[in-house]
């Protein structure tokens, strides 16, 4: 039976009556100097990724325009994509924490532009990440959990591809136009700022529909490419490296040591992922910049479990968790510490006997 993972209900009560709702999340004792040496923020690094970034987007997106119909365009809106799909979610992620860049007004520059690439309607995406990372993986708290237990593998398959996201995003872009909010966004959305929802989504709806009209007149899906289908075609990437997030690991904790894992990636994954494969360590200490993650991972390594070598490890340790889940919903991955790390609390005790 798949648990209640709604944000109102009796799931939602009981998280707060047993106290998860806003706990106390351990963290490692580390230099308090040092913290915040890391969490100094520099407009000239998030320039220069961001500058890349769009100006990668455009080379790509200009010679697949200029190869179209050609299948030579094809490798060009691949990568195209992919940046328009996937990287503006990293992109997404830091500029609504604000610390991708010193001066705010650029953080919310980006932070707009991503959110209409991943049909993120701003406002009620801020105030949900808000929450998920207030209530990591806490049922019927965190708005943000991947997959259920027991996992929809289809939808997971699905997702790859940015159909099942896609549509459910188009679904509340036309609630928010006929201006009303999602019962589960009202639990997180501040009620003065619901006319903002509305608005935003109504100039997303004319953009869409402009974009369409300018298909049809011309006959050709080639705007639609441009604008809108990259939302598809392109989010196999940011679907693949946020599965490894927190997928697997425990529900209901108040220790990100045990529901958030750290992987390490090659380097053209880190620039699409801005760095968020340090997962653990940025949901540990938040308001650290992307740019500064590795060098928190390497201040607290002694006392967190060790992330995952790679992409695949990852999946491969992650698979047969998720296919045992299917008979077995309680069945999870409990890491490891190295030696001398501060013990896991109390709740560990319960998840060890359905340890994978």
């Amino acid at each position: 039976m798949t648990k209640d993972y709604a944000l109102i209900g009796e799931t939602a009560r009981m998280a707060v009556k047993k106290g998860l709702a806003n706990p106390t999340w351990y963290r490692p004792k580390v230099d308090p100097g040092e913290i915040r040496r890391l969490r100094e923020k520099s407009d000239a690094i998030a320039l220069r990724d961001t500058v890349l970034w769009l100006g990668l987007m455009a080379v790509s997106c200009g010679m697949a325009i200029w190869l179209w119909p050609s299948w030579w365009s094809a490798p060009f809106w691949f990568v195209y994509g992919v940046l328009y799909g996937s990287a503006s979610d990293s992109r997404w992620h830091e500029c609504g924490h604000r610390t991708a860049f010193k001066t705010p007004w650029m953080n919310t520059v980006v932070y707009q532009i991503a959110s209409f690439m991943l049909i993120r309607n701003p406002v009620v995406w801020r105030a949900s990440h808000v929450r998920h990372h207030t209530d990591t993986i806490i049922v019927g708290r965190d708005p943000e959990i991947v997959a259920m237990r027991p996992p929809d593998l289809l939808k997971v398959v699905l997702n790859l591809f940015g159909i099942i996201d896609t549509l459910q995003l188009l679904r509340r872009m036309f609630v928010h136009v006929a201006g009303r909010l999602h019962p589960d966004e009202r639990t997180y959305v501040a009620e003065d700022e619901a006319p903002k929802v509305f608005l935003v989504a109504r100039i997303w709806l004319g953009i869409y529909l402009a974009t369409i009209a300018l298909s049809l007149w011309m006959g050709s899906i080639l705007p639609l490419m441009v604008v809108g289908l990259p939302r598809l075609y392109g989010a196999w990437h940011h679907v693949m490296t946020g599965l490894l997030q927190h997928l697997g690991l425990a529900e209901n904790v108040t220790d990100h040591r045990l529901n958030t894992r750290t992987v390490l990636m090659n380097p053209l994954s880190r620039f699409i992922y801005l760095n968020m494969n340090y997962h653990l360590e940025h949901h540990m200490f938040t308001m650290v910049p992307y740019y500064h993650l590795p060098k928190l991972h390497e201040l607290i390594r002694h006392d967190v479990p060790a992330p995952d070598p790679s992409i695949f490890a990852a999946f491969r340790r992650l698979v047969p968790v998720l296919v045992r889940q299917l008979k077995y919903a309680d069945a999870v991955i409990v890491p490891e510490l190295p030696e001398g790390a501060t013990p896991y609390r109390q709740e560990v005790e319960r998840l060890r006997p359905h340890a994978v």
